[in-house]
């Protein structure tokens, strides 16, 4: 019999690039071992730049979509990870969640220059959510 499946929650403020490129890294690297969600304080679109930078991986998140927090605050989950300090400030309290963690990282839909210097950008904050997820969630 197999092991119960993770539940895991990233949020940030617009959910359209962070929580994004993280929810779409755990399918991929957590296989059928965990099931991966993400939300925003406040819903937007999924920016095309953290699409590209997903796809460069392999990864294909230009389905999923933009979605409030509302709809999982009376979720289990085994963690909530905020992955913007926005979030992490304004972020209710989760009584389902088991763990409730915080990881900041910059916002890449806030990057100037050409449009190759901001997808460094995207790049840059996807390699270090990929880097946290690999070492703190898929050990």
């Amino acid at each position: 019999m197999s092991a119960p499946k993770k539940r895991v929650l990233f949020l940030c403020t617009h959910n359209s690039a962070r929580s994004q490129m993280a929810e779409g890294l755990v399918r991929q690297l957590g296989g059928d071992r965990f099931d991966a969600y993400s939300a925003g304080t406040e819903a937007t679109r999924v920016r095309p730049l953290a699409i590209q930078a997903m796809a460069e991986l392999g990864i294909d998140i230009s389905a999923q979509e933009s979605k409030t927090l509302e709809r999982y605050l009376d979720q289990p989950f085994d963690a909530v990870i905020t992955v913007c300090d926005d979030a992490n400030e304004s972020c209710p309290l989760f009584l389902g969640a088991k763990e409730r963690l915080h990881w900041s990282f910059p916002d890449p839909s806030r990057a100037s220059g050409s449009q190759e210097q901001q997808l460094t950008i995207y790049r840059q904050v996807r390699d270090g959510l990929r880097e946290r997820i690999e070492r703190e969630l898929i050990q």
